[in-house]
């Protein structure tokens, strides 16, 4: 079924903040919209509003055919205890819920006492059957192994009716939802971070899939590369300004427009400022002029001289009514309103004295992890070594960094951590920042030496503010927990740095903002990252490329 879905004059967010409003925007099948705006401006809750998760504020989001199949996959693939892969499958996909529908209609058809408020049981059954059918539920079973299997996923890795997702690493768990895509049957398709902790490979399947739907598709994503490879239009939620807007073309040329479209601004904002105050300047000088010039007349004047008091009063009437028309002229200027500056995320790395010359050696190294095999590796890091390390999800890359940083010990061969090291990390599961904690009280646990208002100072400054701080760490989104943890680099001195995919659940300016600070650290840095712009944009001098185990350098 091809579908479009419209939604007219929408304001969406809670009761005590608006986050957007007056949006207007329509998918049509083909249309790829990627949205974009800094953390806060409230691109999920319009994923939430466009599905039907979450009623709009003010506005209204509708489907034609109204029976169109809305999907909509969240940020995080939430991993339910005790649910198999197929199980995770089939609620990703719909289908779940579409079987549980036409059981519960079934039963009220074989039931004659069945309550008919809802209409027809006949009726009511033969509509949970079409969506039944239409889901792709019927055949399911049949289709997910070999579709998991072309995935990299098959028998040998994980079993769908067996494996729970609570096993599955996070790369393995992104794959996963890439099979749930890849077996739905959506008219219309709402992708929340879809990139996040997928390989290069991944990536690529996700961008074929993605530019290939029937149907339209809405995504929210920081990976630029994947922007501009498959999005048609771009929808951006200003949230600075206020204002959403869809710019036409990819996202290259959303760049230059919003580019051009801000200095514009800025100049507009600039000549009718110039124009403003000199008007006021020279009203004010007028009437300088004005008061001078009665004064003058009332000091020199002889009081029987009517003439020349006649003539100074006319002088001043003049000026007067000069003052008159400047101020008429500055009320009917056209008020131009000031662009209000963004708040922009701008940190450093906090540095520590030098390490010692060998930050960690591996000899012939070998980490068992069930049927997984890392090694023999040896490797030696240096100080001041910026590594930027890729390979497949599930190839070993974190056990690599756990192994140099001594985290796990290998079971053959040595593993050697260097003097004075002091690392700062941002692990795949932003693992510092988890649990009920309050993230005031747990960023000073991390940081003793800071005080509580210097912890709520700094974390204000990363944009985590009162109605954060307060808040257990357990309960912030992924993009702030990340920021946190950009909070904690800047906060303890160090001179290694670990980064495994620092680039997920960020917006745009703060990676901008995390690549600058990268180029001005000395310390030794290991970078894992499927991120394409970044390793493009930050300087590495040696590369790693960690595969089934093996790491060899290129």
């Amino acid at each position: 079924m091809t579908a479009t879905l419209v939604a007219k004059d929408v304001a969406g967010g809670y009761a005590h903040r608006v986050l957007f409003d007056h949006l207007d925007l329509t998918v049509a099948p083909g249309d790829v919209i990627g949205v974009v705006g800094a953390n806060g401006a409230g691109k999920t809750t319009l994923l939430r509003v466009l599905a039907g998760d979450l009623p709009p504020l003010e506005g209204s989001v509708g489907c034609a055919p109204a029976d169109a199949f809305v999907g909509w996959l969240p940020q995080e693939h939430e991993r339910v205890p005790g649910e198999v892969v197929r199980d995770y499958v089939a609620r990703r996909t719909g289908c779940a819920a579409a079987t549980r529908a036409m059981d519960a209609a079934a039963d009220a058809l074989a039931d004659p006492d069945a309550n008919t408020a809802a209409g027809d049981p006949a009726d009511v059954y033969a509509t949970a059957l079409d969506h039944w059918l239409a889901t792709g539920a019927a055949d399911l079973d049949e289709r997910l192994p070999a579709v998991l299997a072309d995935l990299g996923l098959g028998d040998g890795v994980i079993s769908p009716d067996t494996t729970l997702m609570t096993e599955l690493s996070g790369g393995q768990a992104a794959r996963v939802g890439l099979a749930a895509l890849l077996c739905s049957r959506f008219d219309i398709v709402l992708l929340d971070e879809p990139t996040n902790d997928l390989d290069l490979d991944g990536l690529a399947r996700l961008e074929e899939v993605v530019t290939g739907m029937r149907g339209g598709v809405v995504l929210v994503s920081h990976d630029r590369e994947f922007l501009a490879r498959s999005v048609t239009r771009v929808l951006e939620l200003d949230l600075a300004q206020h204002t959403n807007t869809v710019y036409g073309g990819g996202y290259d040329s959303y760049l230059e427009e919003r580019a051009v479209a801000r200095r514009h601004k800025r100049e507009e904002y600039d000549e009718f400022a110039a124009k403003k105050a000199d008007l006021v300047a020279r009203a004010r000088t007028q009437r300088e002029w004005s008061s001078q010039g009665v004064r003058n007349a009332m000091r020199k004047a002889p009081d029987n001289d009517k003439v020349r008091r006649r003539a100074a009063t006319e002088s001043s009437e003049k000026q007067a009514q000069k003052v008159r028309q400047m101020e008429s002229r500055i009320a009917r200027l056209e008020e131009v309103a000031e662009p209000r500056k963004e708040w922009v995320l701008e940190f450093t790395i906090g540095a520590a004295p030098r390490s010692s010359s060998v930050v960690a050696t591996l000899n012939n190294a070998v980490v068992h992890q069930g049927e997984f095999v890392l090694g023999p590796v040896s490797l030696q890091v240096n100080a001041g070594d910026r590594i930027g390390i890729t390979g497949h999800n599930g190839a070993g890359k974190t056990t690599l960094l756990r192994l140099l940083l001594g985290r796990v010990e290998p079971q053959d061969g040595t593993a050697h951590l260097g003097a004075n090291i002091a690392v700062g990390e941002i692990d795949q599961a932003r693992g510092q920042f988890t649990g009920p904690t309050p993230l005031a009280e747990r960023f000073e646990a991390l940081v003793p030496d800071y005080s509580t208002a210097d912890v709520r100072t700094l974390l204000a400054k990363f944009g985590l503010r009162a109605d954060h701080v307060d808040r257990p760490v357990g309960e912030l989104s992924p993009g702030e927990r990340t920021r946190a943890g950009l909070a904690l680099l800047q906060a303890r001195g160090i001179n290694v740095l670990v980064l495994d995919e620092p680039t997920n659940h960020l917006d745009l300016p703060a990676i901008e903002q995390l690549e600058s600070a990268l180029d001005s650290f000395d310390g030794a840095v290991l970078l894992v990252t499927h991120d394409r712009r970044m390793l493009q944009n930050v300087r590495v001098d040696r590369h790693w490329d960690v595969d089934g185990g093996r790491v060899t350098e290129r």
